[in-house]
């Protein structure tokens, strides 16, 4: 299910960032009492009630030198683009201002639903100060304090009435859904087109021109798939050009709705900390994941480059070293064939189950050959371990106290486990806990 988006929009100063940690539970955008300064990561997910969500805090995009009220105007036209509910965020001790005028006439045109927090109000005797922005027109103004965390269930409940059904196409759950991401101009559109045989999606070489989610669905060998290709990191346009991290949340919607996600490389121009950024999405969202190395067609070649440009990628995707690489070219097609079967089989070991007992054997063989570790003179008992869920495959491992059970030995735990049973091509997830 793909998670509804908030927006948090206001003039500098008004506490955005200082709202948009109180909604996420942590401490991710920089805070201070200066205008301009959030510059971290200003994307998050979050959760109320029964909701999930994302939310972003369009304080955090750095327009460069435009002037004050043309940053606020594209701040909040990237927000309109982006979010499914608005939050107009103004500040209650300074009343209302030209600058949140001038965002409210943006936002009147968004057609998008706005919900309207006065910040700032710290106590009751200060409730009065929010009826003069009743004249913003966007209805009853909700009373917040960022600062005291005050209103913010309020905030979220009103925001939570405007958050679109569930429309997506649901499709059978014998069709296994995949994504495409990857920085712009990798060639994720020509790959799509390569896969489908047809030019079903533009192909163009201008970076971010695919502007939102397609999806293609195709039928190979009796098997059926949903392709999503998302667009690149960034749109196109002066303001996505410089707010590449904020509109990944296109990228992230797609990995959502995904079994499996294609992390599409540039053989040509080789690999960059971006591609990381971008494959950490997947990762942490728990999908199965390719590594998909494009272009291979342009690279000179010995009998060596194909191995040494896969160390390269194990070299820097340590997090990824379960995901199957493979090398094709969308332009040429060679070794399009080779991808749909890393797809199955991704997909395949996403979805695997095994057995109580015969997972116990396993990890009693792991424990026999490299015994438990100790921690002030205790040591980690394992009585028996369980899978509990799948997409991704994860396991409970009951213990005595789960404190014991460090990285590595987690870690050594996972290897094994991957020994016996293969799960190439997707992540796997293991918790301690103590039996009772």
């Amino acid at each position: 299910m793909v998670k509804p988006v908030i927006a948090i929009v206001g003039r500098p100063n008004v506490g955005k960032s200082t709202i948009f940690n109180r909604v996420v539970g942590e401490r991710i955008s920089i805070v201070e009492d200066v205008p301009g300064v959030t510059r971290d990561r200003i994307y998050s997910s979050g959760e109320w009630l029964t909701h999930d969500f994302n939310i972003i805090d369009t304080g955090g995009i750095d327009i460069g030198d435009e002037p004050f009220l043309e940053q606020i105007r594209q701040q909040a036209e990237v927000a309109i683009d982006e979010a499914d509910v608005i939050i107009f965020l103004t500040n209650g001790r300074e009343g209302v201002t030209a600058a949140d005028e001038e965002v409210a006439k943006i936002l009147y045109k968004s057609k998008k639903p706005v919900v309207l927090a006065v910040n700032k109000i710290d106590n009751p005797e200060m409730r009065a100060q929010i009826y003069d922005f009743y004249s913003l027109g966007f209805g009853e103004p909700i009373p917040i304090s960022g600062s005291h965390g005050l209103g913010i269930g309020d905030l979220l409940d009103e925001a939570a009435k405007h958050f679109p059904k569930n429309n997506q196409q649901e499709y059978s759950e014998d069709m296994i859904k995949f994504s495409l991401i990857g920085r712009p101009n990798v060639g994720k559109s020509s790959l799509v087109n390569a896969i489908l045989g047809e030019d079903r999606v533009i192909v163009s070489n201008i970076a971010g021109t695919t502007r939102d989610a397609i999806d293609s669905v195709y039928t190979y060998n009796g098997s059926s798939y949903v392709i999503i290709d998302t667009a690149g990191m960034r749109k196109k346009g002066k303001v996505y050009e410089s707010t590449e991290k904020y509109s990944v949340l296109r990228a992230l919607r797609a990995i959502e709705r995904s079994d499996v996600v294609l992390v599409v490389l540039d053989a040509e121009e080789g690999i960059i900390e971006q591609d990381k950024k971008i494959a950490g999405y997947a990762h942490e969202a728990g999908r199965a994941v390719v590594i998909v190395v494009n272009k291979w067609d342009a690279v000179e070649k010995d009998e060596k480059t194909m191995k040494e440009f896969e160390q390269k990628i194990r070299d820097h995707f340590l997090f990824l070293d379960y995901a199957p690489i493979v090398f094709l070219s969308a332009l040429t097609k060679k070794r399009i064939h080779t991808l749909l079967p890393m797809i199955n089989l991704a997909s395949d070991n996403h979805s695997m189950r095994v057995e109580t007992s015969v997972l116990n054997d396993i990890i009693m063989d792991a424990v026999a050959m490299n015994p438990t570790p100790t921690d002030k003179g205790k040591r980690l008992k394992i009585y028996y371990a369980t899978q509990v869920a799948v997409k991704p495959p994860t396991f409970v491992i009951f213990v005595n106290e789960p404190d014991l059970l460090h990285f590595s030995y987690e870690r050594f735990l996972e290897n094994r486990i991957r020994d016996a049973f293969g799960f190439e091509g997707t992540p796997i997830k293991i918790f301690a806990r103590e039996r009772k």
